[in-house]
């Protein structure tokens, strides 16, 4: 059986042509027999694409034609089966809702750790400045359960949108320490930690690529558990395996 690329990725870029670009992307995706979803708004593009891996690579390719998707660079995963049901292109007002207009990515990112130097950071205690080092849970409670980092902060928020009260609730916790937001793939930490440095704190990273490119990039030490994801896969491992059997996403 010819595996399943699955891939996800995300881009924070004005576009103000959002309607007429789902439908471009709606026709060329199916013409690919790609299926999952694609959300676009004003503020940027996310999506969640499985099928071969040339049709999907061709997608990508297609996609990086248009200068503003010209630095897309997926992560990728693999799979015995397509983990979606259908091929949906929405256009909504965010590609990840925190209703805080003032926050916005493509106007300047905050800065961003990569995989390899979080590890490397979580193995010694501390940054390279020698202060401690806190992660920082920007998902939903259900998803921290199905796993996160040793020691993540955890404010157990039900949707993204509590993430900026409960930071009001706890900011003073984390004045004195280097703050790492993560998230699946990096959209939600990049919002948040835009946030955090808007409320006045002055260490605050995201993690570049969230837990799966921690996966992809290290061998997921100082991580315990798996990585939901929203397909059928639901769950997946440090190693990016998934379980055999996998139910498509309704």
């Amino acid at each position: 059986m010819t595996p399943i690329l699955n891939i996800s990725c995300y881009k924070f870029v004005p576009l103000p042509d959002a309607q007429a670009l789902r439908e471009a992307l709606h026709a060329q995706a199916l013409a690919a027999d790609l299926k999952g979803t694609i959300l676009l708004a004003e503020e940027g593009i996310n999506f969640f694409l499985a099928g071969s891996a040339q049709a999907v690579r061709g997608f990508v390719d297609a996609l990086r034609t248009d200068a503003r998707f010209a630095d897309l660079q997926p992560k990728e995963s693999w799979s015995a089966q397509v983990p979606f049901r259908k091929m949906l292109v929405k256009v909504k007002h965010e590609i990840i809702r925190m209703d805080r207009p003032a926050i916005v990515p493509s106007a300047g990112r905050a800065p961003a750790v990569d995989a390899p130097t979080l590890h490397r950071w979580l193995a010694q205690g501390h940054d390279d400045s020698g202060r401690p080092v806190v992660t920082l849970d920007t998902r939903n409670d259900f998803e921290v359960d199905a796993g996160t980092f040793d020691g993540a902060i955890d404010w157990r928020i039900t949707k993204f949108t509590e993430f900026p009260d409960a930071l009001r609730a706890h900011k003073a916790a984390l004045a004195d320490k280097t703050v790492v937001s993560f998230c699946t793939g990096g959209i939600r930490c990049e919002k948040a930690a835009l946030l955090m440095r808007e409320e006045g704190l002055e260490h605050v990273y995201q993690l570049e690529g969230g837990i799966l490119k921690y996966f992809e990039e290290t061998d997921g030490a100082h991580y315990h558990g798996g990585c939901f994801v929203f397909d059928g896969r639901r769950v997946l491992q440090s190693d990016l395996s998934t379980q055999p059997e996998i139910a498509p996403e309704m």
